[in-house]
């Protein structure tokens, strides 16, 4: 990373006979440690890996140099060597998040686990809560004013270096310069240690089909000039995969990896629209790619501030329109979800999601999104539950969460009751475990105790009859089939319409809609019914104007339509893309036309069919038309 090797060679040799007391072996370094120390190790690729080696290699050589020291970092991705059994009497290790390589000593009760919002250990270190007696850190070459920078990990780590007694630094020419509040002088170490090798590097899981799904969804959610955060694991990349079409994106985050460095290279987010620290990306540690962290050296558009900065609340919640996109182990149909623990067994820790989904929540304009696959274990468990686990911990509460994401689509959980958000969430579900939640909920009141379901093929939601079209009045509407959890939209759709498009809709002076009756609007066989929603809006928000449907009649290969559309956007054009889009479903279901029951003297309804070029044979029955109307063999627009 540096930028000349003769010239970083020169400033340390000078740095060494200014300071020779700071350069010194590891074995007389580590003689520092006393029994009972508390060891900070820098986090994640951050970490000094040739120290903690050295340090492991001096306690094997000296068994008894030091006893009981305990071993505190937020998460390593390296090798945890203290937390192996023959060195319980020498370490201890206390862990803020818990990785894969301590995952087992801490469930094995080897090590310890200290819930915390990432956001305040910082405090902790400084208030003496939990005291640092020695801060093995990992940082750039000095410069020629011996300033090196803390690279790739500042987070914690800027904090436990002002809070220790002893602090010791690898230096490496491998590690980047990166701007912001991760410089520290030499003078305020102890001791530096110049040992060269590679930062230790973090690749996602390969993205899959489900990934790129839920990639798919989440980006129907992001909208031109949002402020992002987005977790780690394996649905980042695939996530940000998704939003190379967005503009003017900004970044808030705690972690930077490599989509979200593809994005600014791309120059999809260029920060040119965020509300404070416009035009930088601000973030606290990185874990990616060698390139990403050659894009991160010396680069003046990214700054990485200390973590009591980057995921306090309310700074987040300064960022208009800040969009926190995190994911979770389980979520239960009431919208607790959890992301450190499965049950009782302790799996990676609070970290900053939830720091960042209540600094979204307060912002202007924030929302929140929580992303999962719908099932874990090769399918065989769903990740939408009744309630979570006995022994799991709820990171986020049930007002945390605006939206909820799945292969299988999206639920809008904000503002919502318990059984509107059970029903969401059972939508999104893979379709297999439905059923089971269905009754699951049914047993715990969740939802309706008569609640209907259709299982199998039939019930499953036809994705792919979504679609956006344009009225005659140039205006964008989208269509969609119902879901089960439309209820709610149905009941306050219909109570918006007035007396006469009631009437004209039903044939009947009947103005109730209770649950019983609706359902049969929204639980419906999608082989045998076809019932479209409309839409209209501006992207985020958007209001159901209208709804058309039909029944298959068996007996004759046709469709049984119906349609309404809200009064305040009649005459609009909606009604007549409505039916072209029925029509254009029907005739792909092969049906040979459609039948309807039309009052006399509703002559708007009359006249639309009959523009529609269908060959209409019309009879009156008691002031209303009964049409048959069969499909001319021509194509629709």
């Amino acid at each position: 990373m540096m930028k000349n090797f003769n010239e970083d060679s020169l400033i340390l040799d000078q740095l060494s006979k200014q300071f020779p007391e700071k350069f010194a072996a590891t074995n007389q370094i580590f003689k520092s440690i006393n029994r009972g120390d508390r060891i900070f190790i820098s986090t994640a690729c951050g970490e000094p890996q040739y120290l903690v080696n050295a340090l492991i290699e001096y306690v094997e050589s000296n068994p008894k140099a030091f006893f009981d020291a305990e071993v505190l970092h937020v998460w390593t991705l390296g090798v945890a060597p203290y937390t192996q059994a023959k060195f319980k009497r020498n370490f201890r290790h206390n862990s803020f998040f818990i990785g894969a390589t301590t995952r087992a000593a801490v469930n094995e009760g080897m090590a310890d686990y200290t819930p915390i919002f990432l956001s305040k250990i910082p405090d902790m270190f400084r208030h003496g809560l939990v005291h640092v007696d020695v801060a093995l850190i990992q940082a750039s070459m000095p410069d020629s004013h011996g300033y090196m920078s803390l690279g790739v990990s500042v987070d914690i780590v800027k904090a436990a270096t002002e809070s220790a007694k002893l602090v010791v630094a690898q230096v490496n020419k491998n590690m980047p310069r990166v701007h912001g509040d991760g410089f520290i002088h030499i003078e305020d170490t102890d001791f530096i240690v110049h040992y060269d090798e590679p930062i230790l590097t973090y690749q996602d899981d390969p993205d899959d089909e489900v990934a790129q799904r839920i990639g798919h969804y989440v980006s129907k959610l992001i909208v031109d000039g949002d402020t992002i955060q987005v977790g780690y694991g394996s649905l980042p990349n695939a996530i940000l995969s998704n939003l190379y079409d967005k503009k003017d994106l900004g970044i808030h985050t705690e972690l930077i990896g490599d989509g979200l460095v593809s994005l600014m290279e791309k120059g999809v987010a260029n920060n040119t629209r965020k509300s404070i620290h416009r035009n930088k990306t601000i973030a606290t540690f990185a874990m990616g790619s060698e390139q990403t962290y050659r894009y991160l050296h010396d680069n003046p558009s990214v700054e990485f501030r200390t973590v009591d900065y980057t995921n306090n609340p309310l700074i987040i919640a300064q960022n208009n329109h800040m969009t926190a996109i995190n994911s979770a182990l389980e979520i239960d149909l009431t919208g607790q979800a959890t992301c450190e623990s499965l049950g009782s067994t302790f799996y990676s820790g609070i970290g900053g999601q939830a720091d960042f989904m209540r600094g979204a929540v307060i912002a202007d304009h924030g929302k929140t999104i929580l992303t999962l696959p719908s099932t874990a274990e090769n399918g065989t468990v769903s990740r939408i539950v009744p309630f979570l686990k006995e022994g799991a911990g709820v990171t986020l509460n049930r007002g945390d969460i605006y939206y909820v994401v799945t292969e299988f689509g999206i639920a809008y959980l904000h503002g919502k009751n318990i059984r509107e958000r059970a029903m969401a969430l059972i939508v999104i579900a893979h379709p297999k475990f439905r059923p089971q939640l269905i009754q699951e909920a049914k047993k715990r009141f969740l939802i309706y105790k008569d609640q209907a379901f259709i299982t199998g093929k039939a019930g499953e939601y036809p994705e792919n009859l979504e679609v956006y079209r344009t009225t005659s009045k140039n205006e964008e509407v989208f269509f969609r089939p119902v879901k089960i959890n439309d209820e709610p939209l149905l009941k306050e759709f219909f109570y918006s319409l007035s007396d006469k498009s009631m009437y004209r809709r039903f044939i009947s002076q009947r103005k109730d809609m209770p649950h019983e009756r609706l359902q049969d609007f929204v639980v419906i066989d999608y082989r045998k019914e076809v019932i479209v929603l409309a839409f209209m809006g501006d992207g985020t928000e958007f209001k159901m104007v209208g709804m058309g449907q039909y029944g298959i009649v068996d007996m004759t290969h046709t469709g049984d339509i119906a349609f309404v559309v809200r009064d305040a956007y009649q005459n609009r054009g909606i009604g007549r893309e409505l039916l072209k889009y029925l029509t254009f479903i029907a005739k792909r279901q092969g049906l040979l036309g459609f039948t309807a029951e039309v009052l006399m003297d509703n002559i708007p309804m009359l006249r639309l069919f009959e523009s529609m070029g269908f060959d209409i044979d019309k009879r009156n029955e008691e002031g209303v038309y009964e049409l048959k109307m069969l499909f001319r063999d021509i194509r629709d627009n």
